[in-house]
């Protein structure tokens, strides 16, 4: 089922930018690792969003990057530059949720995240040029 709650992409973007500047903030004082994992992974999904409501896509209710990546393909074959950050950022969605078997975030590996987070936000609104 198709979710474009947000009917434009500007509302994405500003969800997006909330989480990143968390996690950039939680970065900064030496926050919760796996915390600022995930704010990153959810920055990253809302500018994707966003960018997919910008080229008037449909997606459906979900959380996997590499899904929206596909999804944004065919219209931003260039979307592929950020492969790499989107497949970092990926796990992060289920691994820092729930307590168990879940491994320990390091501050270097949050430090990689916040730039993962920050190379996708750059590449979506160079796209769209906002």
């Amino acid at each position: 089922m198709p979710n474009n709650s947000f009917t434009h992409h500007g509302d994405w973007f500003d969800k997006a930018e909330e989480d990143r500047l968390a996690a950039d903030i939680l970065l900064r004082e030496g926050g919760s690792f796996g915390t600022i994992c995930f704010l990153c992974q959810q920055a990253a999904e809302k500018y994707l969003k966003g960018f997919l409501v910008s080229l008037g896509l449909m997606f459906p209710k979900t959380h996997d990057l590499l899904g929206l990546e596909t999804l944004l393909l065919e219209k931003e074959p260039g979307i592929g530059e950020c492969h790499e950050d989107l497949k970092l950022l990926n796990r992060y969605y289920l691994e820092t949720r729930y307590p168990g078997d879940c491994p320990e975030f390091s501050s270097a590996e949050a430090s990689l995240a916040t730039q993962a987070a920050l190379h996708v936000k750059e590449f979506v609104l160079a796209k769209i040029q906002v």
